[in-house]
């Protein structure tokens, strides 16, 4: 009986915490959490589509915030708006460049190389710092350097 009366309890506590993570001063990180998120010219259903991410875990900048909508930069620049609640506050980084960039042990140009990561590649963001991040694709862990990732360091 307690747990039936506790559960609605953690539901609307989850959903508090969510919307209150996404409720913060702009500029901001964030990361695309559905599977499909429309970009759209304005903030409302209303407006025309101008861009479909299918990328889940995509680092976006939130710039502006406007009841349940926000103001997007992508790592490509563009910008347009999507509903908060299909963005996630956990942090994300794609890896930017022309060229690969190495995936290391630790955190300094002298660490093994563990494996090459090709511009584009996504993965979730860990500690950064001297100029390193952690990087996780996957099951795959590293160090990289946070010059080369679009999502890491201040928005």
């Amino acid at each position: 009986m307690v747990m039936r009366l506790f559960l609605p309890f953690l539901v609307l506590l989850g959903l508090a915490s969510t919307v209150q993570a996404q409720d913060r001063d702009v500029p901001y990180w964030a990361t695309i959490r559905a599977s499909e998120l429309n970009m759209r010219v304005g903030p409302s259903a209303d407006y025309r589509i101008d861009w479909v991410y299918h990328r889940p875990g995509l680092p976006v900048k939130v710039v502006r915030l406007m009841e349940g909508w926000r103001l997007i930069e992508d790592p490509d620049g563009a910008r347009g708006w999507v509903v908060a609640r299909l963005l996630s506050p956990d942090r994300g980084a794609i890896v930017i460049g022309n060229a690969s960039t190495e995936l290391r042990d630790g955190a300094s140009s002298g660490s093994d190389i563990k494996w090459r990561v090709e511009p584009g590649v996504v993965g979730v963001l860990g500690d950064c710092d001297d100029g390193w991040c952690e990087f996780s694709i996957g099951e795959r862990r590293g160090y990289i350097l946070a010059s080369r990732l679009w999502g890491a360091g201040p928005p």
